[in-house]
């Protein structure tokens, strides 16, 4: 096991060779391309959902044949993130995010022609493929340019990027579709992306370090991931941010039918709903950020995981005894989506200091193992015979209680 393997913050001094300390307004450049650059997935999820209803009326096809596009994107992230990762510890950050953003550009004109719903999921794939290379590569560059502590601030602002764009997105598909039709959408997707590209051809230093140049020249993809698997400490933040995101899959897969159809509330309050627990997360990822002046991302980590369980226990017990709903269940599904903000920005921060000289690679593991396991939680959340906020709550509680044993099982504490 390499020597910053348990502890994230011994990393070899090496692995940031290639950045040195830059000038702060620098630095918040960086961030702010970087955010820019992880908004592409979430954008292109969240802006034409509200044009669904329309796009299977235009192209002849049923609402659920219309939701295929949407399964079709997270297929493409998860696959697509496995091979952006390798790659771009072997030949830099910059060309396999040129590439990505390129085909991006592509599928997403693509997107706007499709003649047909095979041609749009087709294209959506393709989408997918092209922008999840941004999502990979901005992990890895923060992970190359700021030490360990700095990572944890640093993915906590890109984790409000991640929170605002559930909200901001659907609203701004929403005017979009008041004055054109849903290819609008990917047009507007089309000028993002050829944006995006610009920038960080013009902007966008390359930070790959020469410890992971000299790991990757000499190591076949398959066998860093192989290497990966085999660290105890790594499996354990990976595990620990995928279950805990599996939480946030299935809160976002169930609660319309939880809020609308089992609690009656009307589709304009769901968007209260929503919107608020959107903010209680943004709000916890800033709230981290404080935190992590006096305390470890490991220590904040530890704690927020276990209280986030004990939360969702009485969503659990508020679901299942159906005494106070539906304030039972809102209640305690607020304090759980928001403590969120004290799991996911530090257990990406603990999961990238593991093996800087594969710091690609294992952006591109904790990505697939987030969006696999989110997506095989929320489909079971979806197939269990249980009322809406049983199943839901149900799967929250196991999702956190692996999220508690992967964590407290496989990494060590430490102390601060």
């Amino acid at each position: 096991m390499p020597a910053g393997a348990t502890c994230p913050t011994s990393a070899p001094m090496s692995a940031l060779a290639a950045a040195p300390p830059a000038p702060a307004a620098s630095r918040r450049g960086l961030i702010l391309l970087l955010g820019a650059i992880t908004m592409v997935g979430p954008m292109s999820i969240d802006l034409y959902l509200p044009s669904l209803p329309f796009l299977a009326r235009d192209l002849h096809a049923s609402a659920a044949d219309a939701e295929i596009t949407v399964g079709a994107f997270f297929v493409g992230i998860a696959v697509g993130q496995l091979v952006y990762g390798p790659l771009s510890d072997r030949i830099g950050r910059r060309w396999p995010l040129l590439a990505g953003v390129l085909l991006y550009i592509l599928a997403s004109i693509g997107c706007a022609l499709a003649p047909n719903l095979s041609a749009l999921i087709g294209c959506r794939v393709l989408q997918a493929l092209g922008g999840c290379a941004g999502m990979v590569i901005a992990r890895a560059v923060v992970r190359d340019s700021f030490d360990h502590k700095e990572t944890a601030h640093v993915y906590s602002l890109l984790m409000l990027v991640m929170g605002l764009a559930p909200i901001l997105a659907p609203l701004l598909g929403g005017w979009l579709m008041l004055v054109g039709s849903w290819r609008w959408l990917f047009w507007v997707l089309t000028v993002f992306g050829a944006a995006i590209g610009l920038a960080a051809l013009v902007l966008l230093p390359e930070s790959r370090s020469a410890e992971a140049r000299a790991q990757s020249k000499g190591e076949h993809p398959f066998r860093s991931y192989f290497e990966l698997l085999r660290q105890p400490a790594l499996l354990g933040y990976v595990g620990a941010g995928a279950f805990a995101g599996a939480a946030m899959f299935t809160y976002i897969s169930a609660s319309p039918d939880v809020v609308i159809g089992a609690f009656g509330f009307p589709p304009q309050s769901f968007g209260l709903v929503f919107g608020a627990n959107a903010a209680a997360y943004i709000g916890t990822t800033q709230a981290n950020r404080r935190l992590l002046r006096d305390r470890s991302a490991d220590w904040i980590l530890r704690r927020g995981n276990l209280a986030t369980f004990a939360v969702s226990l009485l969503l659990l017990a508020g679901a299942w005894s159906g005494v106070g709903q539906p304030w039972s269940v809102l209640i305690p599904l607020f304090l759980v989506m928001g403590s969120l903000g004290f799991s996911q920005p530090n257990a990406l921060a603990g999961a990238m200091g593991v093996d800087p000289a594969r710091a690609g690679s294992t952006s591109a593991l904790v990505g697939a193992a987030g969006f696999g396991i989110g997506a095989a939680f929320a489909a079971l959340a979806a197939a269990l015979p249980f009322a809406a906020p049983q199943r839901m709550s149900l799967v929250i509680a196991l999702s956190f209680a692996l999220s508690v044993v992967c964590l407290r099982t496989l990494v060590r504490p430490k102390t601060a």
